[in-house]
């Protein structure tokens, strides 16, 4: 009987030794999480962006619009911020100064900072971003500035909220997959039907950060998908699909805060589109892939956070000739407004820009790799980062600046709208020169070997 309470009490010492092993292991896992939300939705009628073809202010709303943020804090202190917005895009300007403000109030320095934009086709128009592209008056253009204003203020109050949300987590991550994304270059959307073949390139991925509380509640979920937010282009305004996706997931995990970002989706459409219901939908199809991931076996990450960021230099091909450009201005629509700004740039300036600050990024996650690129970036970068740096990489694009669309040389080299004339609607004198492909590549290459 003595022999078997001395076993007992050893088998309890070495069990006590054993659980507090495991616990000081867990402590390298823990992480301090915060998370706020602002309603971005306009009070009033506004112009929406994304499509040419409106000529009318919207009217009212499926559901709101919304800014949402995660902090990160490591193990040793490090710090960082993703913004996600229910918005098509943000400028450059309006980024860099906002990225100015919060490094000033908060310590948080550009690597340390990436604002997503969901890029849906329903939402306001933001500062100056795309602006040859709407039929807009003075007045209409003073009333984006309002907005604009109001949204920088609201961003930079969402970043201190979140900030101040802190609490110890834990964060797992994995990449689950939908597949309602088309090329739309190469799937001609009228010829499709239910039993037609697709063609690539595609990159169904759906990434997922899972960040839990100490108790195990859920308190965020993060989540990327590579599709155009293009199923609606009715004047409501609304989230499209990413927005309809959140919600869905808002309401399978209540007291979580759901936020989508927007991956390297500029030449993938959901197909088929233009209906309330398929954007309900797809919406549901991504909540139910996320929730697919969320109910198997993530990666838990350490509690170490790497944060990397650059500008490198866009070389632009050649412009059109000043005779060209005047006989483009003679026409109607965005690109004769495009040719006419063009023209004025060039009497103020004396010659066009050659190049553009094009920003990049790297975050590591305890041992996730994201990604995060500025502009309308093509699916063929998020492929040819994945096989260079790993298929479980997650990809985010549309962050930091909305400068134009990024195509690869082949698509350059093809023409099209992405290729070719894309570029006119975000007030770029020229295409892209090809070599922006390897200049991007490289740009990472040497981020990551910094």
């Amino acid at each position: 009987m003595r022999i078997y309470n001395r076993f007992v009490v050893t088998i309890l010492f070495l069990g006590g030794v054993l659980f507090t092993f495991g616990q000081t292991a867990a402590s390298h896992d823990t992480w301090k999480v915060g998370v706020a939300r602002k309603n971005i939705t306009p009070s009033s009628p506004v112009w929406m962006a994304g499509y040419a073809s409106r000529i009318s202010p919207s009217e009212g709303k499926l559901h709101d619009l919304w800014a949402k943020a995660l902090a990160l804090e490591d193990a040793e202190g490090n710090k960082s911020i993703l913004i996600t917005m229910d918005l098509l895009g943000i400028p450059k300007d309006f980024s860099d100064q906002l990225r100015v403000k919060i490094e000033r109030k908060y310590g948080l320095d550009n690597s340390k900072i990436a604002l997503n934009c969901s890029h849906t086709h329903s939402g306001p128009v933001v500062s100056r971003a795309l602006k040859y592209i709407y039929p807009m008056e003075a007045a209409d253009w003073k009333q984006v500035d309002r907005y604009t204003a109001q949204l920088e203020t609201m961003l930079l109050e969402l970043t201190g909220e979140s900030l101040k949300n802190m609490q110890p987590a834990n964060i797992y991550t994995k990449n689950g997959t939908a597949r309602f994304q088309v090329n739309r270059r190469n799937n001609k959307e009228g010829e499709l039907t239910p039993s037609t073949g697709l063609n690539g390139p595609n990159d169904y991925a759906v990434p997922v950060i899972k960040v839990e509380g100490e108790d195990s509640s859920l308190i965020a979920i993060v989540f990327g998908y590579a599709c155009h937010p293009t199923t609606l282009s009715i004047n409501q305004l609304s989230g499209d699909y990413p927005g309809f996706a959140q919600i869905e997931l808002e309401k399978l995990y209540p007291g979580t805060t759901a936020m989508f970002f927007q991956g390297a989706g500029a030449d993938q459409n959901p197909l088929p589109r233009r209906s309330i219901p398929l954007a309900i939908q797809y919406g549901k199809q991504l909540a139910a892939s996320v929730e697919a991931v969320l109910s198997g076996k993530m990666d838990l990450q350490e509690s170490k956070l790497l944060n990397k960021y650059d500008e490198i230099d866009l070389p632009l091909g050649t412009p059109l000739p000043i005779n060209q450009l005047e006989e483009i201005s003679k026409g109607n629509g965005y690109e004769a407004r495009w040719a006419k700004g063009m023209i004025d740039d060039y009497k103020k300036n004396g010659s066009f820009i050659k190049s553009y600050p094009y920003p990049i990024q790297y975050w590591k996650i305890g041992n996730q790799s994201l990604f995060i690129m500025g502009g309308e970036v093509l699916i063929s970068y998020a492929i040819q980062l994945k096989e260079l740096y790993g298929e479980d990489s997650f990809v985010m694009a549309y962050t930091n600046d909305i400068v134009a669309y990024i195509p690869s040389a082949a698509v350059i080299d093809e023409g099209g709208y992405e290729g070719d004339t894309s570029q006119r609607v975000y007030g770029l004198p020229a295409k892209w020169d090809k070599q922006i492909e390897p200049v991007i590549i490289n740009g990472y290459k040497n981020l990551l070997e910094k």
